[in-house]
């Protein structure tokens, strides 16, 4: 089953629904159709993002930067790769 992917807007309005206290947590995830326990991380999140977080809890833009540092090392390590291949079989061709 594919995971669903809700927008930084949807998922900043079921926040605030759930934080006017006139609904509970999970009458405020079934009524958007998400799991209580989904609603629970991105409240989770919410508290991180304003710096009311654990100590070294990872706000999103981190996150964000995160996973595109990791994918731009991937990029790099298999461009690295590739030039040792290239290096080594020229050397080869040359001798």
């Amino acid at each position: 089953m594919a995971r669903r992917k809700y927008t930084a807007e949807f998922r900043a309005e079921a926040v605030q629904l759930a934080r006017d206290g006139k609904r509970t947590i999970a009458s405020v995830a079934r009524e958007l159709g998400v799991t209580q326990q989904t609603l629970s991380s991105w409240l989770k999140q919410a508290e991180i993002d304003e710096g009311r977080g654990a100590e070294g809890a990872l706000t999103t833009a981190e996150r964000d930067e995160l996973q595109r540092l990791r994918r731009e090392n991937k990029r790099l390590q298999e461009e690295r790769d590739i030039l040792k291949k290239a290096t080594a079989f020229f050397a080869k061709e040359n001798r």
